[in-house]
């Protein structure tokens, strides 16, 4: 075994998974995942941990895999995290723990992410639950939002023993991880409500259709229905538009509405209720993750499929993993390239998309080069579909409902990103409804950080 390559996990073929919305990557069996656990070193300060927002003991689950100790890794594993097989399989590893992996110096950080999702799956499948609260405190906390952030926040409250409900405002639990990430990256029922299930076990209470704002607002949760705290992790489902002519054509799709039909909906299957048209040609516009989800779904809908993204792909936001899949299963990239107007027949719908040649230029404020145009360097792409992905904000509604809940001048709601205490007494908030468009792992730190916060102000610490 050599020591400084780490163990090569399994994928579908990139040819046959092209045309299917089964998971690409296969995760490791039970001797795999010891190989690749005995290839840690067990550092005494170890920086993996710094590097996870939820601060899992990473050296301490992987030296129980390494012992062939599932149980007790999942164990460890819990104590932090509420959505372990979720994380194995979209969190950004690469530039969070695996990025501060030690191993990574000299050769192949450890697949800290493979094995989590391994422990989790493997307690899934031989009926491992997370362990509940000893004794109940007797106080109501209302959760908003069943994502990332609100399971979180909810789960570890739980723990403490809080009596906690979360409101949901769709039919479906899971917020982002229902909606958003498509079933080839993250399985619905054999993942996400299996992780949702064992959230509920530890006492916690899901009601869905509840749109927080217009069913109920923060304030009547708090003064008729004795909710002691509130927790907003309502996520940031608004989409962005780029601003040019021809926006409004029949075949443009946000990225946001375009998978939520496809994940949530089933919009895919023909005789849903609710069909999405499947373009021939199809043109995702922008370079994150959720571009890479909308193009890869787009392609297996029978598309030809085009990124177009107006910098370098040393530039693209979305996850190297994610981008190796999208060119493997045969995902076109139109890098240096921008949209300035979507083109439409006398029936308004889309038949293409004129678009300029980008160089890039000086640094912007973010530390990115920033994009200019090449004189007469205009063009037509011929298409009858474009997918606009180009980020969301946080919906306006709960923050314009609330008494006393201040925003900042992108809506995102003002909270303390140490405790995630608002400014109205009570309420704590996080995740993207704070940050914006953000990742996973991101907002389930936040949640985790709110859990604490409303565990001192209940317990008047």
């Amino acid at each position: 075994m050599d020591v400084l390559k780490r163990v090569p996990v399994r994928e579908q073929d990139a040819k046959e998974r092209a045309k299917n919305f089964e998971e690409v990557c296969l995760g490791y069996n039970r001797e795999e995942a010891m190989e690749e656990a005995s290839r840690c070193i067990n550092c005494k300060n170890a920086q993996c941990i710094k590097g996870c927002p939820v601060s899992i003991n990473i050296p301490g689950f992987i030296e129980q895999v390494k012992n062939g100790d599932i149980e007790e890794a999942y164990r460890i594993i819990s104590e932090s995290s509420a959505l372990p097989a979720v994380c194995g399989r979209v969190c950004p590893q690469e530039s969070q723990c695996e990025g501060k992996c030690i191993r990574g110096f000299k050769g192949d950080p450890i697949s800290i992410g493979k094995l989590e999702r391994f422990v989790a799956d493997w307690a899934r499948q031989n009926g491992i639950k997370p362990s509940g609260a000893s004794e109940k405190k007797g106080k109501k906390v209302a959760v908003i939002g069943s994502g990332p952030a609100g399971l979180t926040c909810a789960g570890d409250l739980a723990k403490m023993g809080y009596d906690v409900t979360i409101f949901e405002a769709l039919h479906e639990a899971g917020g982002v991880l229902v909606y958003g990430i498509p079933e080839f990256r993250l399985p619905k029922e054999a993942v996400v409500a299996k992780e949702i299930e064992n959230v509920k076990s530890l006492g916690v209470k899901i009601e869905t259709n509840v749109v927080i704002g217009k069913s109920v607002t923060i304030d009547e949760l708090m003064e008729e229905e004795g909710f002691a705290a509130v927790f907003i992790g309502s996520g940031a489902g608004l989409p962005k538009f780029i601003g040019i002519p021809g926006e409004n054509a029949n075949g443009v799709f946000s990225a946001n509405e375009y998978l939520t039909r496809s994940n949530l909906m089933k919009s895919f299957d023909e005789h849903s209720n609710t069909p999405i048209m499947h373009g021939k040609k199809v043109a995702v516009v922008g370079g994150g993750n959720v571009a890479m989800d909308a193009a890869r779904t787009a392609l297996r809908l029978g598309a030809e499929v085009h990124i177009v993204y107006r910098r370098s792909e040393e530039e693209l936001p979305a996850r190297v993993e994610e981008v190796h899949h999208a060119k493997e299963e045969g995902i076109i990239f139109d890098l240096l390239t921008n949209p300035t107007e979507i083109l439409s027949d006398e029936k308004g719908w889309v038949t293409g998309m004129k678009c300029i040649r980008m160089e890039l230029g000086e640094p912007d404020e973010s530390g990115r080069r920033r994009p200019v145009e090449v004189p007469g360097s205009e063009f037509v792409m011929e298409l009858d579909m474009v997918i606009m992905s180009l980020g969301t904000s946080p919906n306006p509604l709960i923050s314009s409902t609330t008494e006393g809940l201040e925003t900042n001048k992108w809506k995102c709601i003002i909270a303390d990103e140490a405790n995630g205490k608002t400014t109205k007494e009570g309420v704590y908030a996080g995740g993207d409804a704070v940050t914006g468009a953000a990742t996973v792992i991101l907002a389930m730190g936040a949640g985790k950080a709110a859990a604490k916060g409303i565990d001192e102000y209940l317990s008047g610490k």
